[in-house]
């Protein structure tokens, strides 16, 4: 049987460096192995996720992913390279953020149901001890068909996308059968913008 390819670093600096996953969402994990072979996560910081009343809402994620990775200033070593991200969904200027509870996802999904959202991700790459910091965001435009009460409250009840900005999952039962269209990432749907992450870390990392 043969073993699964390991894919090459983006670059060769990267070879050299310690890559650092903070981040808890194991869809991350997964995505971020697809374009670096070796990464770890570091011990995770309890960071408040507040931001500013009058930041756009597609500025949230940048914001908040930098203030993530500023968070391990004074941790990190030369050789260090820091990953940091967060995902919103946002409907009609309106994020919506990780469900509470089983009704508050069952109201998300109501909401987007038949509409079109957007999905935008900041990431933040911080290196050279903190000295060096590149925050970007990516944005996918997400079509919903309408999704009757019944798949609804199924998915939910099987899946419970808690965890989850907009209380779904694109790479779940729902995406499969209740997504018509989506313009950009797939992957930044997901949690992670993996091919402009790879183009900024062949980049910035020399």
């Amino acid at each position: 049987m043969k073993n699964n390819p390991v894919p090459p670093f983006p670059n060769e600096a990267m070879a050299s460096k310690r890559v650092l996953l903070a981040s808890n969402s194991p869809r991350r994990r997964e995505l971020i192995s697809m374009i670096l072979p070796q990464f770890e996560v570091p011990r995770l910081l309890d960071i408040d996720e507040d931001y500013p009343s009058d930041l756009r809402a597609e500025d949230v994620p940048a914001f908040l992913s930098e203030k993530k990775a500023k968070a391990y200033y004074g941790t990190l070593l030369q050789n260090d390279v820091l990953i940091t991200a967060d995902t919103v969904v946002i409907l009609n200027d309106e994020i919506l953020g990780k469900p509470k509870d089983e009704a508050d996802a069952i109201a998300m999904l109501k909401q987007l149901s038949g509409e079109v959202h957007k999905v935008v991700t900041g990431v933040t790459v911080l290196w050279n001890c903190g000295a060096s910091i590149d925050t970007f965001s990516c944005t996918t435009k997400v079509k919903f068909s309408t999704l009757t009460d019944e798949q609804i409250r199924n998915y939910v009840r099987i899946y419970r996308p808690f965890d989850k900005a907009g209380a779904y999952g694109i790479q779940e039962w729902i995406g499969a059968v209740g997504i018509e269209y989506i313009e950009g990432s797939y992957y930044n749907v997901m949690g992670l913008p993996v091919k402009k992450l790879y183009d900024h870390l062949r980049k910035l990392i020399n």
